[in-house]
């Protein structure tokens, strides 16, 4: 059986899915989901000024599914937030859809650690949550909430293998059922874009990998722009396309490339040589990165 390298391949300038009219003289590309250009991010002024962000130049196109990893505090986070727009750059531009952040030109889910559901509310209520908040969505909610809507919550509902459970409250539900629902909000406005933050890394290895599975097909069945935060490199390198690999704080993007895999992808894969030479090369470059002395800012 021919293995695939279990290499990053540094990104190219250009994508093949990108468009190329033979007519015209120039190649035309959409504009990415997400562009980064020179951003950073200082919290605090002065002598109490913490650098959090050094200048970083990230281009993610539509629909691809992106993972940061690196050294705890390097920065991960911080770039989440910024194309979130919780966070401004200190200096440099923040694009999402075409669009700086501040504009609101993308439909956004996310999706954290702790999947802070209302517990006064049904598992249904909860994930139609940003139906009541979200154009055009909002609008209709009045009308649709027992009807067409309640039917996309009951949709995704059995996509995540939660049938049944539409009625029951958080507090009766486990961790891992829990993250599933959460999953389900953060799609249930039917985002461009899905951020995620270390989303499985509260629960215990067997429910991951179950979840890992889960949001590939959702992933596969939807196809959003997602930057995925995370600290298991098994966890990147099964969900994403691409890898990005950060330095020590203040954080900087040292290393992005393409994950080389086949989708579907399956968890026994992830214990064959070419996966395991991948994570372990992830794994040299954090360590590299850890250790590297940061550059004065």
């Amino acid at each position: 059986m021919n293995r695939m390298q279990p290499r990053l391949i540094a990104v190219s300038a250009r994508s093949d899915d990108d468009p190329l009219d033979p007519s015209a003289v120039a190649i035309v590309r959409p504009a990415p989901a997400i562009e980064l250009s020179a951003a950073s991010v200082t919290f605090g002024r002065g002598a109490n000024s913490v650098p959090a962000l050094r200048e970083t130049t990230l281009r993610v196109p539509d629909g691809e599914f992106v993972a940061l990893v690196g050294p705890s505090g390097c920065g991960k986070s911080t770039i989440l937030r910024l194309v979130a727009g919780l966070v401004a750059p200190t200096t440099g531009v923040v694009v999402v859809g075409g669009r700086e952040v501040a504009a609101k030109a993308l439909r956004i889910g996310m999706a954290f650690q702790n999947p802070t559901m209302l517990p006064w509310m049904t598992i249904e209520q909860n994930i139609m949550l940003p139906l009541k908040i979200v154009e055009p969505f909002r609008s209709r909610y009045r009308q649709e909430r027992k009807g067409a809507f309640r039917d996309k919550a009951h949709a995704l509902l059995a996509q995540v293998g939660l049938t049944g459970f539409a009625a029951k409250f958080p507090w009766q539900l486990s961790g891992g059922m829990l993250q599933r629902a959460n999953l389900c909000r953060a799609l249930i406005h039917e985002p461009r874009l899905l951020l995620l933050d270390e989303p499985f890394g509260a629960l215990d290895q067997f429910t991951r990998e179950e979840l890992w599975a889960i949001l590939q097909d959702l992933w596969l069945a939807h196809r959003p722009t997602v930057l995925l935060v995370t600290h298991d490199l098994r966890e990147a390198g099964f969900l994403a396309n691409r890898i990005c690999v950060m330095s020590a704080r203040p954080g900087r993007i040292v290393d992005d490339g393409v994950v080389a895999f086949a989708r579907p992808r399956s968890i026994a894969m992830t214990f064959e040589p070419d996966f395991v030479a991948l994570n372990q090369r992830l794994r040299e470059l954090i360590v590299d990165a850890r250790a590297a002395v940061p550059e004065k800012t």
